[in-house]
């Protein structure tokens, strides 16, 4: 299957650009939803990496609470990420050309693909931490040590993506 060609799109897309553009509700909604899921997602995962870098410090009770709170972090992550995607599909669909020409976009579509595959190291990394229990050895030391590192990608991808987007909004 081939792809439609950019003049194409922008044809397909037409009657969205158009009501979206003339519709202050239709437009204000959407990157409303986009703002607010970004700061209820970036929000959380930011405030349980920070809680993660601490428990790196603390006792084996404090890091076993933290794997809690980190996996009931998780579902509202993964829903504001929905609502990101599917509100960002929405705004590129706005304006086809000028989204798909924006170098600035393209950067903010890769940081959002990192922030997902550091999500998923994360859980992985969680679970791991879960099935070792409380067991001091050096397997476990190495997971949390992995732990550290997706914390710190975590808060600076979220940061970034959020630079990127207000990068994109002034540039298009």
């Amino acid at each position: 299957m081939l792809l439609p060609s950019l003049k194409e799109l922008e044809h397909l897309t037409a009657p969205w650009q158009s009501a979206f553009s003339n519709s202050k509700v239709i437009s204000t909604s959407i990157t409303g939803a986009h703002l607010f899921a970004l700061f209820v997602g970036g929000g959380f995962a930011i405030a349980a990496d920070r809680s993660t870098l601490r428990a790196l410090r603390a006792d084996v009770g404090e890091r076993a609470r933290q794997l809690g709170e980190l996996h009931d972090v998780h579902r509202p992550v993964l829903i504001a990420i929905a609502v990101l995607f599917s509100s960002g599909v929405l705004l590129a669909l706005s304006d086809v050309k000028t989204f798909a020409t924006a170098p600035t976009f393209w950067i903010k579509m890769a940081l959002v693909m990192l922030l997902v595959v550091n999500g998923g190291l994360l859980t992985k990394t969680e679970q791991a931490l879960r099935r070792a229990g409380t067991r001091a050895d050096a397997a476990q030391h190495r997971l949390w040590g992995r732990m550290r590192t997706i914390s710190w990608a975590s808060l600076f991808l979220w940061s970034a993506t959020l630079i990127a987007g207000v990068v994109l909004t002034n540039a298009t």
